[in-house]
């Protein structure tokens, strides 16, 4: 865009010169969703639009550049106002706060500022069969059944790490958990694959789990079946199923019931 042709970045996003630098950021997301080129393929003028509104957005975002644009205009910031949009400045490190649900691309962004991903993670669900004779079902029962699931190994506390011993700082991505490629005219930063976004790396890994902070362990559980019950009923028993990585929450348990054929009784709905 041409200098003398320049709108007031305030405008741009349509935000008041006392705009908070929350109302900024909203501003500017639900422009950039509603203007990004990859939504809009055949819009010609849509990447203009988008590029305006970013490079307004890396302006006003950014306290310095803001205050120097409030005193001197366009000539106060960049190349003279001479337009371009800087990816790189700080307004815009955190990709996935900025852009991640907005277009379902949060890994290709990254996890936002450092990009740690050893948040914990919930355990998978876990489905036992139980067959059950026709009288069972009819009048309830209370079996004894075992479970084989992921608990958090007792040695290293769930941790995957020998005891007494520490994680390591990624050299691939120096802890940062993303490592950042230049493609276009954005900055994008993708899991660090050393590390697997966790930014530290497992030098010293528990003998009990390899590392991986769980082992399989085999529990007995009591399940009781309530009268009448119908075929394919299912059970769930929260919490009794495997535990997730990092002392993760625990996944569910679900019992699913099936009902052996009587030689001389059926059912007909509550009968």
């Amino acid at each position: 865009m041409a200098t003398n042709t320049k709108r007031d970045y305030y405008e741009v996003l349509g935000v008041t010169r006392t705009a908070t630098e929350v109302e900024i950021k909203s501003a500017y997301r639900k422009l950039a969703m509603k203007y990004h080129p990859d939504k809009n393929p055949d819009d010609p003028t849509a990447e203009e639009k988008f590029k305006e509104c970013s490079e307004a957005y890396g302006i006003l975002a950014d306290a310095q550049q803001r205050a120097r644009y409030d005193q001197f205009g366009h000539a106060g910031v960049g190349n003279g106002g001479g337009g371009g949009v800087d990816f790189n400045s700080a307004a815009f490190t955190d990709f996935s706060d900025l852009f991640g649900d907005l277009f379902g691309i949060g890994d290709l962004f990254g996890q936002g500022r450092g990009g740690r991903r050893t948040r914990a993670q919930r355990g998978q669900d876990l489905r036992e069969d139980i067959n059950l004779e026709f009288e069972e079902a009819v009048f309830g029962v209370t079996q004894n059944i075992e479970v084989q699931k992921h608990e958090s190994c007792d040695t290293c506390s769930g941790s995957g790490i020998t005891p007494g011993k520490s994680a390591t700082t990624c050299k691939t991505c120096n802890g940062r958990g993303q490592v950042r490629y230049q493609q276009g005219f954005f900055s994008i930063a993708r899991t660090c694959s050393s590390c697997g976004g966790a930014g530290q790396v497992i030098t010293d890994p528990c003998k009990e789990c390899r590392g991986e902070g769980r082992v399989v362990k085999k529990r007995s559980l009591e399940v009781k079946v309530p009268a009448g019950v119908e075929e394919g009923t299912r059970i769930r028993y929260g919490g009794e199923g495997d535990v997730g990585r990092n002392n993760g929450q625990s996944g569910d348990l679900y019992i699913v019931l099936s009902i052996r054929a009587h030689d001389f009784f059926h059912r007909e709905g509550q009968n």
